[in-house]
């Protein structure tokens, strides 16, 4: 308990100073007079003062904030926000004397830092402990159907054959597949543990398409065994913990983690019995899978599939890049993760994802927190990543007590060439504000129901 809460703490802390270091910065480098840095809101518990900034610890740990001369204080928000400050405001330095760029930068420098941040992470991942990739060299087995002209040798692959070489490069994981396959000159010989001669294969035209689909047929070997468990879902509810080995379903043996996802995309709302293998024990669970519905490309998952909410924790190696090769990697792994992010936060919006299924509040957040930090650093770090991506993006949602409802006040007033009135953003904002404490109700019931659950 005490690790994932100090997990939590750690994880949320970080976000929260760095977004709102961002828009501190921001304000001292165009010359806004800050009164308060506060991580929380409310009455602070914590604080000190340093020329003309008070900087706390306050008792509502759901956020932080800014508080800068010139920008209303009055009603919800002034008391949310520990009241007036305590130094006088100085007319020249007040936020909304600055040019329209000067708040601009300040309002989009919270979420330029998440962003920043995640990218920072990944590079440093990347050029120090290493690109965690999956270290199997094992074929669990291969997707016939989809094999090009030219590439039908490697439907005589069997499960648990290991790839040994290829165009007589060693193979030492999975993605020294996948890279020879996409890259390297063709015929491919492919090298096979036990076989004399190596399999010749030549994928169709020999265009990327071709070999993007070559790649796909291939499903490597992994354990079955589970990674995260998802808050709220089946696995969770039947008792799975991060760790456990799936050796057994309904009495059949289980030979690898694609095995487990045939088994529970295939029986939506049925129960499954399991054997695991716990440590040195033997435990027995019963999951039943969610019926879910999705249009995917994902080869074998029928259209209304079983889900049991795991992720799988797969055997890796860690490959360390040069510095240039990780910040180069780092903007493109960044734009696939904020891609994928916007198109789930998206769907939240326009109603194609479920709101219960979606949100996770601060309970979810802790126990996913504590899971990835015994995991390993690979996990917690990579929830780091994901968590000040998602956060920038939300932030970014034109919500008025959001960033992105700030820079929408500052759009209006570039086309009216005058701000809204006090009145007006007054009103947007506490508007905004209730629909923030509404949404915290209904995750942290969620949450609670999930549990109860």
């Amino acid at each position: 308990m005490l690790l994932t809460l100090l997990a939590f703490v750690v994880l949320i802390g970080t976000l929260i100073f760095v977004h709102e270091a961002g828009h501190f910065l921001a304000a001292k480098a165009v010359g806004v007079q800050v009164h308060r840095f506060s991580l929380g809101f409310g009455k602070p518990i914590l604080s000190f003062r340093r020329g003309e900034t008070e900087y706390c610890i306050s008792a509502l740990p759901f956020g932080g904030y800014v508080k800068m001369a010139g920008l209303e204080d009055e009603g919800m928000m002034g008391a949310v926000e520990g009241g007036p400050a305590a130094v006088p405001v100085d007319p020249a330095r007040a936020f909304d004397r600055k040019p329209l760029w000067a708040r601009f930068i300040v309002m989009i420098a919270g979420v330029t830092m998440n962003m920043v941040l995640a990218y920072v992470v990944i590079v440093v991942m990347s050029a120090t402990r290493g690109v965690a990739e999956s270290s199997t060299t094992q074929v669990d087995s291969v997707q016939t159907a989809t094999l090009p002209p030219g590439a039908q040798a490697l439907a005589g692959l069997r499960f648990g054959d290991r790839v040994v070489a290829i165009n007589d490069s060693p193979v030492n994981g999975w993605s020294d597949i996948e890279r020879a396959i996409l890259h390297d000159p063709a015929p491919l010989r492919i090298l096979v543990a036990g076989r004399a001669e190596p399999l010749r294969v030549t994928p169709g035209s020999g265009s990327d398409s071709d070999r993007v689909r070559v790649v796909e047929a291939l499903i490597p070997l992994d354990v079955a065994r589970f990674g995260l468990i998802e808050p709220g879902m089946p696995a969770y509810r039947g008792g799975a913990k991060p760790g456990d080995v799936v050796l057994r379903i309904d009495g059949d043996t289980i030979r690898g983690w694609t095995d487990v996802l045939q088994r529970v995309w295939r029986s939506p709302g049925r129960p499954l019995h399991m054997d695991i293998q716990r440590g040195a024990a033997m435990v027995q669970l019963v999951l039943t899978p969610d019926s879910t519905t999705g249009a995917d490309t994902i080869p074998g998952r029928p259209p209304v599939y079983g889900q049991i909410g795991v992720v799988a924790d797969r055997a890796v190696r860690h490959v360390r890049l040069p510095l240039g090769q990780a910040l180069t990697d780092g903007v493109s792994t960044l734009t696939e993760q904020t891609t994928a992010i916007a198109g789930g936060i998206g769907g939240l919006v326009l109603g194609r994802v479920s709101l219960r299924r979606a949100l996770s509040g601060p309970v979810a957040i802790a126990q996913v927190s504590g899971q990835t930090v015994r995991l390993g650093a690979d996990w917690y770090l990579g929830l780091l990543i994901a968590f000040s991506i998602n956060l920038a993006i939300l932030n970014l949602l034109p919500i008025p007590i959001l960033d992105g409802g700030q820079l929408v006040f500052l759009a209006a007033e570039a086309i009216r060439r005058r701000p809204l009135s006090l009145n007006v953003r007054l009103r947007l904002t506490q508007a905004g504000f209730v629909f923030i404490i509404l949404l915290m109700l209904f995750v942290v019931g969620n949450d609670v129901f999930n549990i109860v659950r």
